[in-house]
């Protein structure tokens, strides 16, 4: 079962979040029903949880992200994984957009601003996330339980939510950590009419180890949760990616620490399918097989799910030109994405590789970007289809919405970290150990050992390259950069610097601006990150 595929406007009804100055309140949206007659019904609990896991899905509280989480911008402009999407994606190789929407071409430019619309979005959308997650550790305390008079079945399950709400809560703070440095800083039992302290990124990083760790043993074990919702595998994986870029953060490596993890991860019993890896990225991929290597996934539906955002947004945005909609299970391109000359050469053979993780459409497109603002200029990527193995297209028959499951950590990754980890001198791994986890994913890239590699050729060069092959278009590509110190100052593709061949951009973009419209709200903010 999806967890809130089948009750994510449920509970829209009942209550209404109301955000202000990152926090939120929650009240009746009439007088029909009072606050303890509603947290005495225990599908209240299961429902906020469901809101905590819909502000990744979904931008609003209506179909289409009607009645926007966050003001000022479009609902499923401002859906978070849309939004996050483009910042570890468009401003990088792997990506970039033809629309004028905004200041949106400045992030692949890496031109952007404290002003830029996007990213203040992204800076918003972390916070109320983390305000909806503190709203609910706030309403079911031991003691609101004992006021309502809840039962200990009842207090069993509300015990898993309230871990899985400090698990996302500190899986959005490090984003925030990521993607901007330092960042408002409240938990639950905060006082609504001070402004929020400040915490940096070294704080952040501790907070973020300290709370995983803390309620490790209260995550539902690996595996054994409801298909989307949280475990202690999806708790291990954020652990293991703050460590795999510690340096990053904190200044000090933690590469023994990610190998640890990613130990346990890779024990716990998930597998890299044997269907294509293209099944991975359609409408069905959580049942057609692909799923048995899914550690975390945001879950989709056409009918249920009504966003503009999340997977619908990596369907239609690249679809355009002479592709055939109807291929993908849509009812028209958006003719927006494309990616780069410097990623399609990735790709041994490029169009024509034997890599069928390369899924380039080059019919009357041309490889080089001439004018970013037509689609034809760059291949298009066809990776995500809403379309089942069997060939029939998703449940929104008007071929909106769409039903695919966006994985956020799956066991390519893990293995992948984990070569990487090893490279980097951590312990408690080896090299002949990551070759074998790579071969594994080469074997069914190529469909055979054609592609397989030794352990000598295992370097940090190519470990970039390969998380690039295997991950493309899945939210690690700035964050990768970064780590290995191609994201500014080093790498070069086209249109990066604002200019068609390409220049390096100075280093503190490497984190984001601080919203300008923040700094003037929340004078703990200053001063603003550097260079900005």
């Amino acid at each position: 079962m999806k967890m809130y595929k089948s009750i994510i406007f449920l509970f829209f009804g009942l209550i209404v979040f109301t955000a202000c100055e990152d926090a939120l309140t929650v009240e009746p949206r009439d007088n029909r029903v009072t606050e303890a007659e509603l947290f005495q019904d225990p599908a209240t609990y299961r429902g906020i949880i469901a809101k905590a896991y819909a502000g990744l899905t979904v931008g609003g509280q209506a179909s289409g992200d009607g009645d926007a989480d966050i003001s000022g911008i479009d609902g499923g402009f401002s859906n978070y994984l849309r939004i996050y999407w483009n910042m570890q994606e468009l401003t990088t190789d792997e990506a970039i957009i033809a629309w004028n929407d905004g200041t949106i071409k400045d992030l692949h430019g890496h031109v952007w601003t404290d002003g830029n619309e996007f990213i203040n979005a992204m800076f918003a959308r972390v916070n109320y996330q983390i305000a909806v997650c503190n709203e609910f550790l706030e309403l079911s305390t031991n003691a609101k339980l004992d006021e309502y008079n809840i039962p200990a079945d009842v207090r069993a399950d509300v015990a898993n939510y309230r871990a899985e709400a400090r698990f996302l809560r500190a899986y959005s703070y490090y984003h925030g950590m990521d993607l901007f440095g330092k960042m408002p800083f409240r938990l639950e039992g905060y006082d609504p009419t001070t402004l929020p302290e400040v915490r940096s990124r070294t704080e952040l990083f501790e907070f973020i180890e300290a709370e995983l760790l803390a309620i490790e043993n209260d995550m539902v074990a690996p595996r054994m949760n409801e298909y989307g919702r949280a475990d202690q595998a999806a708790l291990w994986m954020v652990l293991a990616k703050i460590y795999l870029n510690a340096e990053v953060y904190t200044g000090t490596e933690r590469n023994t620490d990610a190998i640890t993890q990613l130990n346990k991860v890779i024990n716990a019993g998930y597998t890299i399918p044997s269907v294509p890896y293209a099944y991975s990225f359609q409408a069905d991929n959580d049942r057609n097989g692909a799923e048995s290597e899914f550690i975390w996934t945001l879950n989709f539906d056409g009918l249920n799910t009504q966003t503009f955002g999340g997977t619908t947004y990596l369907t239609h945005a690249p679809v355009g030109g002479e592709m055939d909609p109807a291929e993908f299970g849509i009812n028209g391109g958006w003719g927006g994405i494309r990616t780069t000359p410097q990623f399609v050469e990735l790709f041994p053979g490029e169009e024509n590789s034997a890599d069928t993780r390369e899924t380039f459409f080059t019919d009357e497109q041309e490889k080089s970007i001439a004018d970013v603002g037509r689609f034809k200029d760059g291949y298009a990527i066809q990776k995500f289809k809403n379309v089942n193995v069997d060939g029939s297209a998703g449940t929104d028959t008007v071929g909106d919405f769409v039903d695919i499951d966006f994985p956020i950590f799956r066991l390519a990754d893990a293995y992948l970290m984990y070569a990487e980890a090893v490279v980097r001198g951590g312990a408690g791994g080896d090299i002949n150990t990551a070759q074998g986890y790579i071969n594994e994913l080469r074997e069914r890239a190529y469909g055979d050992s054609n592609g397989n590699i030794t352990a000598g050729q295992i370097d940090l060069s190519f470990i970039l390259d390969e998380r690039a092959r295997e991950l493309h278009w899945e939210t690690h590509r700035r964050q990768d950069l970064i780590r290995f110190g191609q994201f500014t100052t080093s790498k070069v593709w086209e249109w990066k610097g604002n200019v068609q061949s390409g220049t390096t951009t100075p280093a503190f973009r490497n984190i984001l601006p601080i919203p300008a419209q923040e700094l003037n709200l929340n004078p703990n903010l200053q001063p603003q990150n550097p260079g900005y």
